[in-house]
């Protein structure tokens, strides 16, 4: 292998995400963790429970927080959607401000909406809906304030990609 070649390659493993990009990483990662410990007995209690959805489902997660099949399946799919969205900044920001948003909105419906009601599809319970009001207050706080660039002021190569679909 050619001195360049090496160098070429060392430098493009080398590229260091935005902070932005890294904190929608690692929610996405979370998501993926809680969507995955959602399935496993034991972590989620009452496993036997587990409904396909709706508020009939009596299984929860650490023993708190009422889990069913499609909130499982919703928390992978938001950490899916997160860890691919980090690799651009303005995307990364995007979900943190668009996905606290969104958390917002679920804390405001799992509020308005009795536990028992047939409503009460996804399902969420009061521990729920504070975990969702924390979520989204964090994820739209990070979405803001978190810096496109590194500290050290170099752009990041994972800026977006641009209308022809190369990166900026």
């Amino acid at each position: 292998m050619s001195s360049s070649t090496s160098t070429s390659t060392s430098s493009r493993l080398s590229v260091r995400r935005s902070p932005v990009c890294l904190t929608s990483l690692v929610v996405g990662i979370a998501f993926l963790g809680v969507g995955v410990l959602g399935f496993v007995p034991g972590i989620t209690t009452d496993y036997d429970q587990l409904g396909g959805a709706g508020h009939h489902s009596g299984a929860h997660l650490l023993g708190i927080f009422q889990v069913s099949v499609l909130h499982n399946l919703l928390h992978l799919a938001f950490g899916v959607l997160g860890v691919v969205l980090a690799r651009w900044s303005a995307t990364a920001r995007l979900f943190l401000v668009v996905g606290g948003v969104a958390y917002l909105g679920l804390w405001v419906f799992g509020v308005a909406t009795a536990d028992d009601s047939a409503a009460n599809f996804v399902p969420v319970n009061a521990a729920d809906d504070w975990l969702h009001l924390g979520l989204g207050v964090g994820m739209l706080l990070l979405g803001l304030v978190m810096p496109r660039r590194s500290s050290t002021g170099t752009a990041n190569a994972h800026q977006g990609p641009t209308a022809g679909g190369r990166v900026k």
